[in-house]
C-alpha cells in the first residue's frame, strides 16, 4: 500500500507523494504559546505529529520538520501583565516545562524551532507583499488582510460566512478592531500598546498578528510551497485558513500545502480540555505515577484526528500494555543480542511477517494507529509465548522495530517519573 493521509481542503484521504524537485519533505506544525502551563490534549496534538515524523522516515523519506514558538501575541502579553513578568522570560519559563515534558514522551526536536519574535523582518515583508497585491490595507497604526479581495477564503475550512465570524471571535479576532472595514477582516500588523513590545515598521511602531507569524516561520523554512501542515483541529478555522489565504495571496504559488492535517481535541468529564474551563490534565501531574512509555501508548492508541475522552483507567491499560510489549523486547534480546529480524524481513517467520503486514497497512491508512497497536501487542504475546526461540527473538525484535522506530516507544527500562519542572 501507499500513505494516504487526510487532507481538511480536497476533504478525505489522498495518497502521499513528495512535491516534485525537492530534496526533502517539510513538515511544520502549530506549536505552543507559552503563557501558562500545556496540558495533555497538547501532548496528543504533537505526539500524534511526532508518529507522522517517524513514519515517513521509516518509508525512506528526510523530513525537515519545523514547530513555532508563539512567543508574543495578546495572551502572552496579558499573562505577563497579570503576573508582573517580562513576557519573554514568561515564555522560556513554560518552554522549558513544556520541553521537558515532551521528552519524558520520547518526542523528537523538530529540526527548526523558530520565535515569532525572531522572525519579525520576515513578517515585515510578507505583510509588504500583501499590500502590494492589494490584499491588505493599513488603518490607524494596523494593517488588516482584506477577505473581501479572496474569494477564495473558506476553501479550506469550508465555513460560510456566517458560520466564520462567531468562531474568528471566540478564538481571538477583535470585530470592532480600530479601522477596520469588515469585521471578518484579520489583524496582520498592530498597534503597539505603551506598555507592550514594538517593532518599527512602515506603518508604525507595532507587534505582528498571529496568523501572519506561522506563514512567515513555514515559508522561512519550508519554501513557498510545502508537504504538510499540522496543528490541533481548534487551528482548522481561522488560524489555517488566514495563513493559507495570507500565503498564497502573497506570492502566487499554490497550493501552498499539499496537505492540512489536524490532530483531534481531547476532552475530560465531557468538556474539551481547556484552561477557560480548568479541567485540565496534566502530562507532569501523571509523570508522577505512570512511565513516559504509559502516556505515549495511550495517546498513540487512539487515532490522531479522534475525539478522545480521557480516562485514567484506560491509561492504567495502556500502562499494561507498554509494560507487555517492554517485556517482550528484553525476552527477544535474551535470545538473540543482535537484532534478526532488520537482516532480511523476506525470512520473517509467517506469523511474524503478517503481523508486520497489517501493521504497516494500518499505518498506510492514514495512520490507523487504533488497527497497528494490536497486530504489536500479538507479536509480543508471541514472542514471550513461542518455544521456537528464532520466533521469540524475531518476534521481539520486530515489536522494538515498529513500537520504537515508528510509533515512538522507549520499550527499555522505566523512564524515571518526573517529579518536578522549573515551572513548578
Amino acid at each position: 500500500m501507499t500513505l494516504r493521509l487526510h487532507d481538511a481542503r480536497r476533504g478525505g484521504l489522498h495518497p502521499f507523494a513528495p512535491i516534485p524537485n525537492r530534496d526533502s519533505i517539510g513538515l511544520y506544525v502549530c506549536g505552543v504559546t507559552p503563557y501558562d502551563t500545556g496540558h495533555l490534549g497538547h501532548a496528543f496534538t504533537y505526539v500524534s505529529f511526532d508518529v507522522l515524523h517517524r513514519y515517513l522516515e521509516y518509508l525512506g523519506h528526510d523530513v525537515i520538520y519545523v514547530q513555532n514558538l508563539t512567543d508574543v501575541d495578546d495572551d502572552m502579553l496579558r499573562k505577563a501583565r497579570e503576573t508582573g513578568e517580562d513576557y519573554l522570560a514568561l515564555g522560556n519559563r513554560w518552554v522549558t516545562t513544556f520541553l521537558t515534558e515532551m521528552a519524558a514522551l520520547n518526542w523528537l526536536p523538530p529540526d527548526h524551532y523558530p520565535r515569532a519574535t525572531q522572525h519579525i523582518p520576515q513578517v515585515l515583508s510578507l505583510i509588504e507583499k500583501l499590500v502590494s497585491n492589494d490584499l491588505a490595507y493599513a488603518a490607524e497604526g494596523n494593517v488588516f488582510f482584506d477577505v473581501s479581495a479572496d474569494p477564495s477564503y473558506g476553501q479550506l475550512s469550508k465555513l460560510s460566512r456566517t458560520d466564520m465570524l462567531p468562531i474568528a471571535n471566540e478564538r481571538g479576532n477583535v470585530p470592532d478592531m480600530a479601522g477596520k472595514r469588515d469585521p471578518l477582516d484579520f489583524v496582520l500588523w498592530q498597534r503597539s500598546l505603551p506598555d507592550e513590545p514594538a517593532w518599527a515598521s512602515a506603518w508604525g511602531p507595532g507587534r505582528p498578528g498571529w496568523h501572519i507569524e506561522c506563514s512567515a516561520m513555514s515559508m522561512t523554512y519550508l519554501g513557498t510551497q510545502f508537504e504538510i501542515h499540522g496543528g490541533g483541529a481548534d487551528l482548522l478555522f481561522p488560524h489555517h485558513e488566514s495563513e493559507l489565504a495570507q500565503a498564497e495571496g502573497a506570492t502566487g504559488d499554490r497550493p501552498f500545502v499539499a496537505w492540512w492535517t489536524h490532530a483531534g481535541m481531547l476532552s475530560y468529564d465531557g468538556d474539551k480540555m481547556s484552561k477557560s474551563l480548568g479541567n485540565l490534565v496534566l502530562v507532569r501531574d501523571l509523570l508522577r505515577t505512570y512511565p513516559g512509555d504509559a502516556i505515549r501508548h495511550y495517546l498513540v492508541s487512539r487515532h490522531y484526528r479522534s475525539e478522545v475522552h480521557f480516562t485514567e483507567a484506560e491509561l492504567a491499560v495502556s500502562a499494561e500494555s507498554a509494560a507487555l510489549l517492554r517485556r517482550a523486547c528484553v525476552r527477544a534480546e535474551q535470545q538473540s543480542p543482535a537484532d534478526p529480524a532488520l537482516a532480511d524481513v523476506v525470512d520473517l517467520p509467517p506469523m511474524v511477517a503478517e503481523h508486520r503486514t497489517r501493521f504497516l497497512a494500518a499505518m498506510d491508512d492514514d495512520l490507523n494507529t487504533p488497527l497497528a497497536m494490536p497486530e504489536l501487542e500479538a507479536l509480543a504475546r508471541l514472542a514471550l509465548d513461542a518455544t521456537d526461540p528464532h520466533v521469540t527473538a524475531q518476534a521481539g525484535w520486530m515489536v522494538r522495530e515498529l513500537g520504537a522506530r515508528i510509533l515512538g516507544l522507549r520499550l527499555t527500562a522505566v523512564p524515571a517519573a518526573v517529579r518536578s519542572t522549573t515551572a513548578a
